[in-house]
């Protein structure tokens, strides 16, 4: 049996969660999200809380944790929110927002364009070299936070390139001349 399938997620104030067969729907202050379960997984809303059941533990046993988190993630988003904040250094190099598409510089011929996925928002600070990314939904931010900085990743010889705020690029030194 999953441990943590077993914890029952607690709905934040203001969070409201409705179970229609296999589709959980949470409501916030935020916004809506909504997961449909995997057969032979059940949910049921009582006292505040959202509870996860597995009918088979062998073959279901990882849905079962699985579907508890996914419902952990929607009440945390729904009512706090999520967020990335990416930071780009290099010369030259900067961010700017025009409308829905996120335009990189990164000394490429051409800037690098990225259009924002519908849900979620995005501000551009620091001249261009803090991008922040906020939404509902977990898989959403941290999947547009991962495509901006495949553009072109800190290397570790200058450190040029995006990051993650707080991520630790390990260095690496450069050609010896004897």
């Amino acid at each position: 049996m999953s441990r943590i399938g077993k914890e029952p997620v607690k709905l934040a104030d203001g969070v409201t969660a409705t179970v229609n067969g296999q589709v959980v729907t949470v409501k916030g202050k935020l916004g809506e999200l909504a997961y449909t379960m995997h057969d032979g997984i059940t949910a049921k809303v009582e006292d505040g809380f959202v509870k996860v059941a597995c009918a088979d533990d062998g073959a279901l046993g990882n849905f079962h944790g699985l579907a508890r988190a996914l419902i952990h993630n929607m009440v945390v988003g729904v009512s706090a929110g999520y967020t990335k904040v990416l930071t780009i250094e290099g010369t030259g190099f900067k961010a700017v927002l025009k409308g829905t598409e996120l335009a990189l510089s990164l000394g490429f011929a051409s800037p690098k364009i990225y259009v924002i996925p519908e849900g979620l928002t995005c501000k551009v600070e620091n001249d261009g070299l803090k991008v922040t990314l906020t939404g509902v939904d977990k898989q959403a931010v941290g999947e547009a936070a991962a495509r901006i900085r495949d553009f072109y990743p800190a290397e570790p010889y200058k450190g040029k390139g995006i990051k993650y705020e707080g991520e630790h690029i390990r260095r690496k030194q450069g050609k010896k001349v004897a």
